[in-house]
């Protein structure tokens, strides 16, 4: 099988993002948490580096939800049907999505403190 040109590859990242947008509840509610994050990033006048760590911990719990969302669709083409292993292997996946998301929230809190109070 012969390789996409880049820009093919590209468009169709793009496509899982913009499909991502469309279907998926979690990743629309954390991508209205970003573009918050990029109000404030701006609003708050953050430094360099405290942009920068609010913006990769925001980039990891988006990407964390993708990754998660593409375990769920392999598991479930997989196995269609109720089994026990899937859903632990499902909620393994989204385990992975809550921590990331608790540790962008302390990062969140660590940044913003000095900003806010």
């Amino acid at each position: 099988m012969q390789k996409p040109p880049l820009h093919k590859s590209f468009l169709n990242a793009f496509r899982g993002i913009f499909v991502m947008v469309k279907t998926e509840r979690n990743f629309q509610i954390e991508l209205l948490a970003f573009f918050i994050n990029l109000f404030l990033i701006f609003y708050l006048k953050l430094t360099s580096i405290d942009a920068a760590l609010i913006l990769m911990a925001s980039a990891a719990v988006l990407s964390a939800e993708i990754f998660n969302t593409a375990i769920e669709k392999i598991c479930d083409i997989i196995q269609p049907d109720f089994d026990k292993r899937i859903g632990f292997i499902k909620d393994i996946a989204a385990g992975a999505v809550v921590l990331i998301a608790i540790a962008s929230a302390a990062i969140g809190v660590l940044v913003y403190w000095k900003y806010i109070f």
